[in-house]
């Protein structure tokens, strides 16, 4: 409602301008309105897809949709010459096609990929190096890189080669790690003078436990990835040449389930990395009792008791 007249209906046209609606002709306003709805529906899938179909629109990333319904969204870091580092524009650009999925109805999943050489070697050292403490302080200095941990739908990391420093990180504020069998993560910033600064300390100690992580941070010394596959940091350890494969089907899988109730799953594990355990149990029922007022809750019982495939609406 608009305010001060009462029962008035506001909306916003194509362009973005505020009209309103005569509350005397609410079916004709509510059929335009639904009608308005839908146009815009459409217009942001076809913005959507022209999006990701237009490889100038990056200047550090490829995007694209993967899969066989189309419903992986796939970023690949794009910086070759740098070992794919962390500079400021190329992490501006990962928010920005994490946003472009975040918003598509269609994506279920994302896989975020490197080279073959490097996942990320790291941040961007050479933009770094003239940085002062008071840039840092006023600037909130690398916050912004934390996009893809507070991202709703999964995300996949299909690391090959060097993932240190921050690429590391980055690989750590993903959901799974998938790996080839010749990737090295480490946190070498001691041996830069600084420490990890973009969740290392925090998220690797929860991943390896204290003692691997101090030894990591304190001494720069790389892991392999099947050592990290054995502390808990990677899920699963594939032959280079099919990480991002096995990554995208992984995608597909979660992608066929219902987004909404995904969502929740991804924020109750979540929880247990910020929770006491009571507080995560809490937060688990919580949001268990939930899914019971959803259509795809229905519809997977239903499916489940009369032996057939779910049908899943996002609902």
């Amino acid at each position: 409602q608009l305010p001060g007249e009462a029962g008035a209906l506001a909306y916003r046209d194509s362009w973005g301008a505020e009209a309103q609606a005569d509350p005397t002709q609410s079916t004709a306003a509510m059929s335009f309105l639904c009608a308005a709805a839908a146009f815009s529906l459409r217009a942001s899938r076809f913005i959507a897809v022209r999006a990701y179909s237009t490889g100038g629109q990056y200047q550090h990333l490829l995007v694209e949709k993967k899969g066989e319904q189309q419903n992986v969204g796939f970023i690949q870091l794009n910086r070759p010459k740098a070992l794919n580092a962390l500079c400021d524009v190329l992490m501006k650009e990962l928010n920005q096609a994490l946003d472009l999925f975040e918003d598509d109805p269609t994506v279920g999943a994302i896989v975020l990929t490197g080279s073959e050489k490097a996942f990320a070697a790291g941040a961007d050292i050479k933009e770094m190096e003239k940085k002062t403490f008071q840039e840092c302080y006023a600037g909130n200095f690398l916050s912004h890189w934390n996009r893809v941990a507070s991202i709703k739908k999964p995300v996949i990391a299909a690391v090959n080669g060097y993932a240190l420093g921050g690429g590391c990180e980055l690989a750590m504020m993903c959901d799974i790690i998938y790996a080839g069998e010749k990737a090295q993560f480490g946190q070498p910033e001691i041996l830069l003078g600084t420490i990890p600064g973009a969740g290392g300390t925090q998220r690797l100690t929860k991943a390896v436990g204290k003692s691997l992580a101090m030894e990591m941070v304190l001494t720069g010394d790389r892991i392999s990835a099947q050592e990290a596959k054995a502390a808990g940091l990677v899920s699963k350890v594939y032959p280079v040449a099919d990480v991002v494969e096995e990554a995208i089907k992984c995608g597909e899988k979660i992608a066929s389930n219902s987004k909404l109730i995904t969502a929740m799953a991804k924020e109750a594990v979540n929880g247990a990395f910020e929770l006491t355990l009571a507080e995560g149990n809490r937060l688990e029922k919580r949001l268990f009792h939930s899914t019971f007022c959803t259509n795809d809750r229905k519809e997977g019982m239903s499916a489940f008791v009369e032996k057939r495939k779910a049908n899943f609406t996002d609902q």
